[in-house]
Protein backbone atom coordinates (compact mmCIF):
# COMPACT_ATOMS: atom_id res chain seq x y z
CA UNK A 1 0.00 0.00 0.00
CA UNK A 2 2.66 2.57 0.86
CA UNK A 3 4.72 1.39 -2.30
CA UNK A 4 1.65 2.33 -4.40
CA UNK A 5 1.15 5.42 -2.58
CA UNK A 6 4.40 6.16 -2.79
CA UNK A 7 4.59 5.40 -6.74
CA UNK A 8 1.30 7.83 -6.98
CA UNK A 9 2.69 10.89 -5.50
CA UNK A 10 5.69 10.45 -7.73
CA UNK A 11 3.74 10.45 -11.13
CA UNK A 12 1.54 13.53 -9.99
CA UNK A 13 4.70 14.96 -8.97
CA UNK A 14 6.25 14.42 -12.37
CA UNK A 15 2.93 15.56 -13.42
CA UNK A 16 3.11 19.32 -11.74
CA UNK A 17 6.59 19.31 -13.50
CA UNK A 18 5.95 18.53 -16.83
CA UNK A 19 2.57 20.93 -16.42
CA UNK A 20 5.01 23.78 -14.91
CA UNK A 21 7.42 23.64 -17.53
CA UNK A 22 4.64 23.52 -20.48
CA UNK A 23 2.55 26.80 -18.56
CA UNK A 24 6.65 28.74 -18.54
CA UNK A 25 7.22 27.96 -22.21
CA UNK A 26 3.30 28.86 -22.71
CA UNK A 27 4.13 32.53 -21.00
CA UNK A 28 7.40 33.00 -22.90
CA UNK A 29 6.09 32.19 -25.84
CA UNK A 30 2.54 35.31 -25.39
CA UNK A 31 5.35 37.34 -23.96
CA UNK A 32 7.37 37.14 -27.20
CA UNK A 33 4.18 37.53 -28.88
CA UNK A 34 3.10 40.91 -27.10
CA UNK A 35 6.58 42.47 -27.31
CA UNK A 36 5.97 41.83 -31.55
CA UNK A 37 2.82 44.03 -30.71
CA UNK A 38 4.22 46.01 -28.95
CA UNK A 39 7.11 46.98 -31.17
CA UNK A 40 5.09 46.70 -34.49
CA UNK A 41 3.63 50.51 -34.23
CA UNK A 42 6.82 51.29 -33.13
CA UNK A 43 8.90 49.91 -36.02
CA UNK A 44 5.59 51.17 -38.56
CA UNK A 45 6.09 54.58 -37.50
CA UNK A 46 10.00 54.56 -37.94
CA UNK A 47 9.28 53.29 -41.15
CA UNK A 48 6.60 56.33 -41.77
CA UNK A 49 8.54 58.76 -40.65
CA UNK A 50 11.77 57.76 -43.08
CA UNK A 51 9.41 57.97 -45.90
CA UNK A 52 7.87 61.74 -45.02
CA UNK A 53 11.43 62.75 -44.20
CA UNK A 54 12.43 61.20 -47.70
CA UNK A 55 8.97 62.84 -49.22
CA UNK A 56 10.20 66.51 -47.51
CA UNK A 57 14.06 66.04 -48.88
CA UNK A 58 15.66 69.75 -49.34
CA UNK A 59 15.15 71.18 -52.46
CA UNK A 60 17.50 73.81 -53.70
CA UNK A 61 16.52 76.78 -55.27
CA UNK A 62 18.95 78.32 -58.17
CA UNK A 63 18.77 82.22 -58.56
CA UNK A 64 17.03 83.35 -55.46
CA UNK A 65 17.62 87.78 -56.03
CA UNK A 66 17.94 89.38 -52.92
CA UNK A 67 18.18 93.86 -52.87
CA UNK A 68 20.36 93.81 -49.69
CA UNK A 69 21.37 97.17 -48.68
CA UNK A 70 20.32 98.30 -52.37
CA UNK A 71 23.15 95.78 -53.79
CA UNK A 72 21.65 92.33 -55.76
CA UNK A 73 22.79 89.36 -54.57
CA UNK A 74 21.92 86.15 -56.27
CA UNK A 75 21.82 82.96 -54.07
CA UNK A 76 21.37 79.48 -54.62
CA UNK A 77 19.27 78.00 -51.33
CA UNK A 78 18.11 75.58 -49.66
CA UNK A 79 13.84 75.83 -50.12
CA UNK A 80 13.97 75.88 -46.24
CA UNK A 81 16.77 79.11 -45.61
CA UNK A 82 15.01 81.84 -43.79
CA UNK A 83 15.84 85.65 -44.27
CA UNK A 84 18.15 85.49 -40.97
CA UNK A 85 19.66 82.45 -42.00
CA UNK A 86 20.80 83.48 -45.38
CA UNK A 87 21.99 87.13 -44.17
CA UNK A 88 24.15 85.46 -41.74
CA UNK A 89 25.54 82.56 -43.17
CA UNK A 90 24.97 83.42 -47.19
CA UNK A 91 26.08 86.86 -47.39
CA UNK A 92 28.01 87.31 -43.90
CA UNK A 93 25.76 90.27 -42.90
CA UNK A 94 25.58 89.37 -39.31
CA UNK A 95 24.37 92.20 -37.59
CA UNK A 96 21.35 91.04 -37.62
CA UNK A 97 21.13 88.69 -34.50
CA UNK A 98 19.85 85.30 -34.12
CA UNK A 99 17.89 85.34 -30.71
CA UNK A 100 15.44 83.23 -30.06
CA UNK A 101 14.25 82.09 -34.08
CA UNK A 102 10.80 81.86 -33.04
CA UNK A 103 10.13 85.04 -33.84
CA UNK A 104 9.02 86.17 -30.07
CA UNK A 105 12.45 88.32 -29.38
CA UNK A 106 12.81 90.91 -32.04
CA UNK A 107 16.90 90.45 -32.48
CA UNK A 108 16.41 89.62 -35.99
CA UNK A 109 14.36 92.80 -36.86
CA UNK A 110 14.93 93.93 -40.78
CA UNK A 111 13.13 95.86 -43.34
CA UNK A 112 11.37 94.71 -46.47
CA UNK A 113 10.26 97.16 -48.36
CA UNK A 114 10.31 99.66 -45.64
CA UNK A 115 8.57 97.24 -43.47
CA UNK A 116 9.91 95.52 -40.30
CA UNK A 117 9.50 92.13 -40.38
CA UNK A 118 10.99 89.34 -38.40
CA UNK A 119 13.60 87.68 -40.53
CA UNK A 120 14.05 84.36 -38.65
CA UNK A 121 9.92 83.76 -39.98
CA UNK A 122 10.15 84.60 -43.22
CA UNK A 123 11.62 82.27 -46.29
CA UNK A 124 14.53 83.50 -48.03
CA UNK A 125 12.66 82.38 -51.22
CA UNK A 126 9.61 84.70 -50.43
CA UNK A 127 11.82 87.95 -50.51
CA UNK A 128 12.76 86.79 -54.62
CA UNK A 129 13.15 90.78 -55.24
CA UNK A 130 11.89 92.30 -52.65
CA UNK A 131 14.00 95.49 -51.08
CA UNK A 132 15.70 94.10 -48.02
CA UNK A 133 17.65 96.64 -45.15
CA UNK A 134 19.90 95.56 -42.44
CA UNK A 135 21.42 97.32 -39.97
CA UNK A 136 24.52 97.43 -42.32
CA UNK A 137 22.64 99.60 -44.92
CA UNK A 138 21.15 102.39 -42.73
CA UNK A 139 24.55 104.51 -42.60
CA UNK A 140 25.34 106.28 -45.53
CA UNK A 141 28.73 105.56 -45.97
CA UNK A 142 30.59 107.21 -42.68
CA UNK A 143 27.36 109.14 -41.41
CA UNK A 144 25.05 107.33 -39.27
CA UNK A 145 21.46 106.60 -39.66
CA UNK A 146 19.53 109.59 -37.09
CA UNK A 147 18.12 106.54 -35.38
CA UNK A 148 21.80 105.23 -34.80
CA UNK A 149 22.95 108.59 -33.59
CA UNK A 150 19.79 109.04 -31.31
CA UNK A 151 20.66 105.68 -29.52
CA UNK A 152 24.17 106.46 -28.97
CA UNK A 153 23.31 109.71 -27.52
CA UNK A 154 20.40 108.64 -25.09
CA UNK A 155 22.28 105.28 -24.00
CA UNK A 156 19.54 103.11 -25.72
CA UNK A 157 21.88 100.27 -25.27
CA UNK A 158 24.23 98.02 -22.60
CA UNK A 159 25.04 95.07 -23.98
CA UNK A 160 24.02 96.31 -27.82
CA UNK A 161 22.72 92.57 -28.65
CA UNK A 162 19.41 93.26 -29.77
CA UNK A 163 20.40 96.77 -31.01
CA UNK A 164 20.32 96.29 -34.39
CA UNK A 165 16.86 95.02 -34.44
CA UNK A 166 15.35 97.80 -31.67
CA UNK A 167 17.07 100.41 -33.85
CA UNK A 168 15.33 98.59 -37.78
CA UNK A 169 12.32 98.53 -35.94
CA UNK A 170 12.18 102.47 -34.52
CA UNK A 171 13.25 103.31 -38.33
CA UNK A 172 9.99 101.36 -39.33
CA UNK A 173 8.12 102.64 -36.28
CA UNK A 174 8.62 106.25 -37.26
CA UNK A 175 7.77 105.56 -41.07
CA UNK A 176 4.51 104.22 -40.36
CA UNK A 177 3.60 107.45 -38.78
CA UNK A 178 1.15 105.90 -36.31
CA UNK A 179 2.32 105.69 -33.13
CA UNK A 180 2.99 109.04 -31.22
CA UNK A 181 2.42 109.19 -27.98
CA UNK A 182 4.58 106.94 -25.34
CA UNK A 183 1.92 104.54 -24.68
CA UNK A 184 2.19 103.72 -28.71
CA UNK A 185 5.43 103.30 -28.84
CA UNK A 186 6.06 100.85 -26.19
CA UNK A 187 3.17 99.22 -27.79
CA UNK A 188 4.46 99.34 -31.15
CA UNK A 189 7.91 98.36 -30.13
CA UNK A 190 6.83 95.39 -27.65
CA UNK A 191 7.94 92.64 -30.35
CA UNK A 192 11.76 94.15 -29.15
CA UNK A 193 13.01 92.60 -26.01
CA UNK A 194 15.65 93.90 -24.14
CA UNK A 195 17.06 91.85 -21.62
CA UNK A 196 18.92 94.69 -20.37
CA UNK A 197 15.91 97.30 -19.51
CA UNK A 198 16.98 99.94 -21.58
CA UNK A 199 13.09 100.61 -22.79
CA UNK A 200 13.01 104.34 -21.35
CA UNK A 201 16.06 105.39 -23.04
CA UNK A 202 15.20 103.70 -26.16
CA UNK A 203 11.27 105.52 -26.37
CA UNK A 204 13.48 109.20 -25.52
CA UNK A 205 15.73 108.10 -28.91
CA UNK A 206 12.57 107.18 -30.76
CA UNK A 207 10.81 110.08 -29.99
CA UNK A 208 13.60 112.38 -30.63
CA UNK A 209 13.88 110.96 -34.25
CA UNK A 210 10.08 111.42 -34.67
CA UNK A 211 10.43 114.94 -33.47
CA UNK A 212 13.30 115.72 -36.17
CA UNK A 213 11.02 113.87 -38.94
CA UNK A 214 7.85 115.74 -37.88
Amino acid sequence: MEKEEANKSGNESSGLTGSGASRRSFLSKIAVAGAGLSLAPLITSAAEQEAERAAIAPVEVNGVTLMINGKSQTLNLDTRTTLLDALRENLMLTGTKKGCDHGQCGSCTVLMNGNRINSCLVLAGMCHDAQITTIEGLANGEKLHQMQEAFIKHDAYQCGYCTPGQICSAVGLVKEGHAKTDAEIRESMSGNICRCGAYQNILSAIKEVQQQTA
